[in-house]
């Protein structure tokens, strides 16, 4: 083996040690456990759900750096749908009452429900 193979291998070594030290792996993980146990974000009462869907995005918005784009653009989406009325169903006001609370998982569960009963309604 050269010398010259030896130090790229050794750089190589080295550079993926960097990386992985960059990796935020230990803050990811404390992120995503803190949403999936926070029991934090509203499970909407019917005909408040674009106000709560609005404050749930928000607040995992504040949280989650990981999965930030996607956050950002459900909040985008559900808050001009919020203020233009394009939901009237879902927005009796621009409150958010809600019946309880969930972590993550509930509340992504909640939003696909939602607007996948409004879906089949179309069809």
């Amino acid at each position: 083996m050269s010398a010259s193979m030896l130090s790229y291998i050794l750089l190589s070594c080295l550079l993926l040690s960097v990386q992985a030290q960059n990796c935020s792996v230990r803050e990811i993980i404390r992120y995503t456990n803190r949403l999936l146990s926070c029991s934090c974000l509203p499970i909407a009462e019917p005909g408040h759900e674009l106000a709560c869907f609005v404050e749930g995005t928000e607040h995992m918005l504040k949280n989650n750096a990981s999965s930030m784009p996607i956050i950002a653009r459900l909040n985008q989406a559900f808050q001009t749908q919020l203020d233009r009325n394009l939901c009237e169903s879902l927005a009796r006001g621009h409150q958010c009452q809600y019946k309880t609370k969930g972590n993550v998982k509930e509340f992504l569960n909640e939003i696909l429900r939602t607007y996948q009963a409004i879906h089949k309604q179309r069809t």
